[in-house]
């Protein structure tokens, strides 16, 4: 069964395996004792720390272990902004950043700091310029990720390093989807990562602080690993994972990475002329080599999901068909993209040519019967079904309203195609709904289709979304 999610967690590395176990019976001891098993202890944790080190292009005593990539982004800016407090308090972020730095964020702000949000173009990616016109006198800490977790856009972390550095503001990068892939270059000050992304065992995350950097540990404290990450470390799980990701640099990268982004190139090529009303988003060049994500008109992205997994292709998606709380991804909001319906492939290394080729055999049958379903008629993907009656001759030329309240993603839109054929050219359509996901969607529905989208106004029930046919 094809695993295609080694973005959110990467199948553990056969030398993490050999390395986990054969640790086990050297790891267990305090190494922070003079006694025989806890020297042997800490020979191991000083090796891994010097193979990270290296695989990351820091100093050892730069880098420290925690519990999780989680964690480290948490400490990472909390120590940072603590550092910082005397030059300011406000924490600089893209508006796509992972949900960990988001959290750690708020945070800040409900603790009297302040924060601002710095915009992305369509392909998820920031302007150097924006982020340099954003700083001032009070910026404590920029926050950038150097590849986008959804959408696989690689950001410009060598430009906005050399931006922060001529104002003074550290830098912080996420390097949880890149590292896996090579060293992030640049001035940064700060950086985190997580073992599980490139195969390490999960439960180790990574912490580096370059020197010079202003930083004050906050939270629980003690003298283990700085004070950056308190309590007693899994050893032989930190021993994997820098034994995993010295064995990616060993074999190098650039041949498996040059496979994959080959592979991925003919996702992203297919997928648009396999499957009606699809549209492919992120960055078509500057993105990681094993990622693509698109989405679906008209389809619901939790029983897309589960039907590409009961054909055996286990999948990922930033839907809010597929969220609790219903509401669209952050990532494809900041974008403003579609978010219905929508898929993330990522390829663990290894993918087989065949496997993606039955994959790209099995995804229209599985839109196709999701869309079913939903009862999408016929010719609805192109969002004309009525123009043969003659542009509108018998419609109302008052245009129409359609009554989406209570209808979850992606109904309001499939209600909004069903109708749009049956008013005139220069007629509106306003929907109505109150499903926060219909805010991006069906903008976005608009500019793929090639019609008007007017504007949103408040409504008894959520909000009135007006549309007006120009095709």
């Amino acid at each position: 069964m094809p695993y295609f999610d080694a973005a959110s967690s990467a199948p553990l590395h056969p030398v993490a395996r050999e390395a986990l176990l054969a640790s086990l019976d050297e790891g267990w001891a305090d190494p922070v004792r003079l006694y025989r098993e806890g020297r042997r202890a800490r020979l191991l944790l000083d090796a891994a720390r010097e193979a990270a080190a290296e695989a990351v292009g820091c100093r050892p005593d730069e880098l420290v272990f925690t519990p999780s990539g989680t964690q480290a982004v948490h400490s990472g800016i909390s120590g940072a902004l603590a550092g910082r407090r005397r030059a300011g308090r406000r924490l600089l972020h893209s508006a796509v950043e992972h949900s960990s730095v988001l959290h750690a964020a708020e945070a800040h702000e409900a603790a009297g700091g302040s924060r601002s949000e710095i915009a992305v173009d369509r392909t998820g990616r920031v302007a150097a310029a924006d982020v340099a016109a954003a700083l001032g006198p009070d910026a404590a800490l920029v926050c950038l990720q150097s590849a986008n977790h959804e959408v696989g856009t690689e950001q410009p972390v060598d430009e906005v390093a050399e931006r922060c550095r001529e104002s003074g503001v550290p830098l912080l990068v996420d390097a949880a989807q890149s590292l896996p892939w090579g060293p992030v270059a640049g001035a940064w000050s700060v950086l985190t990562a997580s073992a599980h992304k490139w195969g390490g065992p999960p439960g180790v995350g990574l912490l580096v602080v370059r020197k010079g950097t202003r930083f004050s540990p906050q939270g629980p404290l003690d003298e283990r690993e700085s004070g950056r990450a308190p309590g007693f470390g899994n050893i032989p799980a930190q021993v994997a994972a820098a034994a995993s990701l010295r064995a990616l640099r060993a074999a190098g990268e650039a041949g498996e990475a040059a496979r994959l982004r080959g592979l991925v190139d003919r996702i992203r090529g297919r997928v648009p002329a396999l499957v009606p009303d699809t549209e492919v988003v992120g960055d078509p060049a500057r993105r990681l080599p094993h990622l693509v994500t698109f989405s679906c008109l008209y389809a619901d992205g939790e029983a897309l999901l589960h039907e590409l997994d009961r054909a055996g292709f286990s999948v990922s998606s930033g839907s809010s068909c597929t969220s609790s709380t219903l509401t669209p991804s952050h990532v494809l909001r900041a974008m403003g993209v579609l978010s219905e319906g929508n898929v993330r492939v990522s390829l663990p290394r290894g993918t087989r040519d065949a496997d993606v080729d039955r994959f790209l055999e099995v995804l229209p049958r599985a839109v196709r019967a999701v869309r079913e379903r939903l009862g999408v008629p016929a010719g609805a993907g192109a969002a004309r079904a009525a123009e043969a009656a003659g542009a509108g001759e018998a419609a109302d030329a008052g245009g129409r309203t359609v009554d989406a309240l209570g209808k979850r993603c992606p109904l309001p839109v499939i209600e909004l195609a069903k109708v749009i054929g049956e008013v005139p050219v220069g007629a509106t359509v306003t929907v109505l709904s109150d499903d926060e996901a219909a805010r991006l969607d069906i903008p976005a529905w608009c500019a793929m289709r090639e019609q008007e989208f007017v504007g949103e106004r408040e409504a008894e029930r959520g909000a009135a979304y007006v549309v007006r046919r120009r095709v």
